[in-house]
């Protein structure tokens, strides 16, 4: 252990600031509350050593009106968004321009805020990058003999900025660089030379934060999955890091200002790190300690695989339930009850399913029609007044939908919606086409993950950004084997032996034939990201040709309508 007033050992210092690369961003946002969507403008720069290495700038379609006072603001309209691509498309781009990079925002927090939700809503993991906020640099460094103001405006007059903020990303990107180094010039001075010291120099670090930074030193500079133990061996907190000593590092640091996080640390004894071939064996390796251990600090960890499914009933006359165990035939996952609940609605409702809960005789049905049945919208099979054979094509439909070898159903509603419309029931029609969305979502994720799920064994590849490549063997949607070739090392011996030794999977019953769906939808993620090649796969990959996929249009349309209702209030 060090004591509290310890400096760093040379072999502790780390990167040394002027090795370190920053990338100095700033958003450009339709408010100030983070959300998936919303973003109007990105702008970054990439430096190293106080050189320029590249720039990144982009407007971003927000998917809903400006309203006028950020327009005034920023001088960005809906006219200037309208052609530009959304966050969704934008945000692999920007990832990988600060893969590696050490982020620098004016005000970090609302923007690397708004990086999460991003992320978050569109289905791409938050990096967890070290984060360095120029507010709060500025705070410790300056006084307000120096400057009455922290804002951008100030501290670039102040230090002589070559760009002037106006509200717009990329000047608002290069004057904070211009900040950034008075800011580093002024650390230095003191004492502050690596990154690890600059992290350690802004406040809030506890002495029993500083006290325990040794805990790091063992740790490898390499990928992999870390683990926060207690007194009693007990993990208290699981996490991934594309450099094990590097992320463990920063919970020593002021970079580090979680409540949460801070009480796991005074806890903590020991951390042990799991070294990892490339980063996506370090996400599984991650769900797989969360569903072991359920640590207490991790709050993904409080309902490890809590997922739900709709399944058809065992009876005469079937009905849709949601359960939490799945079997084949089911529809899902899904990652609460409520949303489970509502597609199986919209679906008994687009097929005429009935929805109550009681059990109906095939012989000698004896109930009362409900209201339901007096509006047209079930068959009344407990009243007698439908056969089993006149309900089966309602059954038919739904699992030909979840089949995917027929879509009728999700016609079927849309035809609800738009007659609902055309009989200017507006608020009606537009909660009908929201839950449809859901609908559409689940059975589109429903088929993509089971397609994957279905197979045997596929082997891809990645590449890892130096002419090498990242190899994962797939086995049933769970992750069997991973490795790397590097530059230069022929990849297809590195493949056969990765295969040889990947772990054997059994398939089990269901429709993700045993395959946890956060795993099996992290290997989809995977798989579908930009320049991912199959190498070699036991059966064609290939998913229903008459389901959702062919709804993405109306989904995206659906979308943008709903987030501009929203934003109308």
């Amino acid at each position: 252990m060090h004591a509290a007033s310890d400096q760093l050992t040379f072999d502790e210092l780390g990167t040394p600031l002027r090795e370190t690369t920053f990338v100095v961003f700033d958003l450009e946002t339709t408010g100030t509350k983070p959300g998936p969507n919303g973003i109007t403008e990105i702008g970054a720069v990439k430096v190293r050593g106080g050189q320029v290495l590249g720039e990144f700038a982009t407007l971003v379609n927000p998917g809903m009106p400006i309203p006028p006072q950020i327009v005034a603001l920023t001088g960005i309209t809906g006219a200037m968004v309208y052609d530009a691509p959304p966050i969704e498309r934008v945000l692999p781009a920007f990832l990988e321009f600060a893969a590696g990079a050490v982020l620098v925002a004016h005000n970090a927090p609302f923007d690397t805020g708004f990086l999460r939700a991003a992320c978050a809503g569109h289905g791409y993991v938050y990096p967890k990058p070290a984060v360095v906020c120029t507010v709060r640099l500025a705070r410790r460094v300056l006084t307000r003999q120096d400057t009455p103001s922290f804002r951008l405006s100030a501290l670039a007059a102040l230090f002589g900025a070559s760009t002037t903020p106006n509200h717009r990303a990329l000047d608002d990107a290069r004057a904070t660089v211009d900040v950034l180094h008075a800011l580093l010039e002024r650390v230095g001075s003191v004492g502050v030379q690596s990154l690890e010291e600059l992290m350690d120099y802004l406040p809030e670090v506890t002495p029993e934060q500083r006290r325990k930074r040794g805990m790091a030193a063992h740790l490898p500079e390499r990928p992999g999955v870390y683990l926060f133990r207690g007194p009693n061996e007990e993990v208290l907190y699981v996490g991934t890091a594309a450099n094990l000593r590097r992320r463990v590092r920063t919970y020593f640091t002021g970079s580090e200002s979680r409540g949460r996080i801070r009480e796991m640390v005074a806890l903590a004894e020991r951390v042990d790190g799991i070294e990892c071939s490339h980063a996506l064996e370090a996400q599984v390796r991650e769900l797989r300690l969360l569903a072991a251990h359920r640590p207490a600090y991790n709050r993904r960890s409080k309902n490890p695989r809590k997922s739900w499914w709709v399944v058809l009933t065992d009876d005469a006359f079937p009905r849709l339930s949601v359960v939490r165990l799945p079997k084949d035939g089911a529809l899902g996952p899904f990652h609460n009850q409520a949303t489970a609940k509502l597609a199986a609605d919209v679906l008994a409702g687009a097929t005429g399913l009935r929805t109550c809960t009681q059990r109906i005789s095939a012989v000698a049905p004896s109930g009362k029609p409900c209201a339901l049945a007096e509006l047209g919208r079930c068959g009344a099979p407990c009243a007698g007044r439908q056969s089993v054979a006149e309900y089966f094509p309602s059954v038919h439909a739904v699992t030909g939908l979840i089949g995917g070898v027929d879509a009728g159903p999700l016609h079927s509603a849309l035809r609800q919606l738009e007659e609902l419309a055309a009989a200017q029931h507006y608020e009606q029609a537009a909660r009908r086409r929201d839950e449809l969305a859901v609908l559409v979502r689940a059975v589109a994720r429903a088929h993509r993950l089971s397609a994957l799920a279905a197979i045997p064994e596929l082997v891809a590849a990645a590449p890892d950004g130096n002419y090498g490549w990242e190899f994962a063997v797939i086995r049933y949607g769970r992750l069997a084997s991973a490795g790397v070739a590097r530059r230069g090392v022929p990849p297809m011996p590195v493949v056969d032996a990765l295969v040889a030794a990947a772990e054997t999977v059994t398939p089990e019953p269901g429709p993700l034939h045993g395959a946890p769906p956060e795993e099996a939808g992290l290997l989809l993620r995977w798989l579908t990201k930009p320049g991912v090649r199959l190498v070699r796969t036991a059966v064609p990959w290939a998913e229903p040709a008459h389901g959702a996929g062919g709804w993405q249009e109306w989904l995206e349309r659906a979308s943008t309508a709903t987030a501009l209702e929203q934003a109308a209030g």
